[in-house]
């Protein structure tokens, strides 16, 4: 199965993230992988313009279905392999219901911190700190050792390589606490390692793009 899977990827990119973690879950190892640069522009070549018309990565295959968005990607992943790996959608509808509402604010989340990488405007940075201070609160009620909706999920799968990335880029683990510790809580999980960007392994970025939050 994972065979027939394709996925054109650059490390450090939640999205790809997302999608990569949720291959490790579902037992999908094998799939045909490609890293490709940012920085050399190679989200725009031939290759990747041939699955992803919009130049932009993820760019995912499943044999002859694309799923270029990262969200739709595990959803789809999640239903096409729901017996197999780890359940990533929970049984009860108060659970599924946080779930779903999680996973979309955590879209939110990453384009919050792509403003503030992108630019320096003081209404892009109070609003990521508007943004991870909700964050901080649903962590709060959140017990020790669970997830955002209970077992860990696709909530997780779309909001834990955000949160990597904040920190990665100097946000601090004392002004944002319980995210801290959410954080402490994923970072070791076989799928999360087994995916962790390569340019990370080395530790902190050192650019500090997100300490004054």
């Amino acid at each position: 199965m994972a065979k027939s899977m394709t996925l054109l990827w650059g490390a450090g990119s939640p999205p790809c993230w997302r999608v990569m973690i949720t291959l490790e879950e579902k037992k999908l190892q094998g799939y045909k992988h490609k890293l490709l640069s940012f920085e050399e522009g190679e989200h725009k070549s031939k290759e990747v313009l041939h699955i992803n018309p919009r130049g932009q990565l993820p760019a995912f295959r499943h044999g002859d279905n694309i799923l270029n968005e990262s969200t739709a990607a595990c959803l789809y992943l999640e239903n096409q392999f729901k017996s197999q790996g780890n359940k990533l959608i929970p049984n009860t509808p108060a659970e599924q219901a946080l779930m779903y509402q999680r996973m979309m604010e955590g879209l939110l989340l990453t384009d919050k911190l792509k403003e503030r990488h992108d630019s320096a405007v003081k209404r892009n940075k109070e609003a990521l700190a508007a943004e991870l201070q909700l964050w901080e609160g649903y962590l709060q009620t959140v017990a020790a050792g669970s997830y955002l909706a209970g077992p860990f999920s696709l909530a997780d799968v779309i909001v834990f390589p955000n949160t990597a990335y904040a920190f990665h880029f100097g946000l601090y683990v004392e002004r944002y606490p319980k995210l801290g510790k959410y954080y402490s809580l994923l970072k070791d999980r076989p799928s999360i390692k087994a995916s962790w960007p390569p340019h990370w392994l080395d530790g902190p970025h050192g650019y500090d793009i997100l300490k004054d939050l």
